[in-house]
């Protein structure tokens, strides 16, 4: 049998746990609390079963400790150490070159330049006159800065011997009837 409360009695029960602060539970709260439990539980076991820690691996990056593409990676070393050398000397020469052109432009420079110019044309003048002018020789020699020049007439033809310093030698052969000379 199903006793009845009256409205007033379970307004009375109400406030009396309202200032109280202790709730009383029922069977549907409790079923409802057991269910959200057992919920979580089962939550926390599927996720725990999904979490779990890798082990820890130290591999090395530089190809000098782990040994993997070892050989390109020093060949690549050497290549820009290489390079590096090779452009440093090109920086020097280009600089030995740019510094021997400076020297070669100075006004100095130029001005020596055009005196031996001339006097290289004044012994040359001098030379053809001594081999066809007013009063030729048939032969003569004189040396220039260690390089001989001599030069024998045979009547048809003047040979003309040019030693260099090392010794290299260079014979030019001039027929005299062909110039008019």
């Amino acid at each position: 049998m199903k006793t009845t409360r009256k409205k007033s009695e379970q307004r009375a029960w109400r406030m009396m746990r309202k200032s109280v602060g202790v709730r009383v539970w029922a069977l549907s709260d409790l079923i409802q609390a057991f269910c959200l439990g057992v919920a979580s539980v089962l939550m926390l076991l599927v996720m725990t079963q999904l979490v779990y820690g890798a082990p820890i691996e130290h591999k090395f990056k530089s190809p000098s400790f782990s040994g993997i593409n070892q050989s390109s990676h020093y060949l690549t070393i050497e290549n820009q150490e290489t390079s590096r050398k090779d452009a440093l000397k090109q920086e020097l020469e280009d600089l030995q070159k740019q510094l021997e052109r400076d020297a070669e432009n100075t006004t100095l420079a130029k001005f020596i330049r055009n005196v031996e110019s001339r006097i290289y044309s004044t012994l040359s003048r001098q030379l053809v006159e001594g081999m066809f002018g007013e009063n030729p020789s048939n032969e003569g020699s004189f040396d220039i800065e260690g390089t001989g020049i001599t030069y024998v007439k045979d009547g048809d033809n003047v040979e003309l011997t040019i030693t260099d310093e090392n010794g290299k030698v260079t014979v030019i052969t001039i027929p005299i009837g062909d110039f008019g000379i």
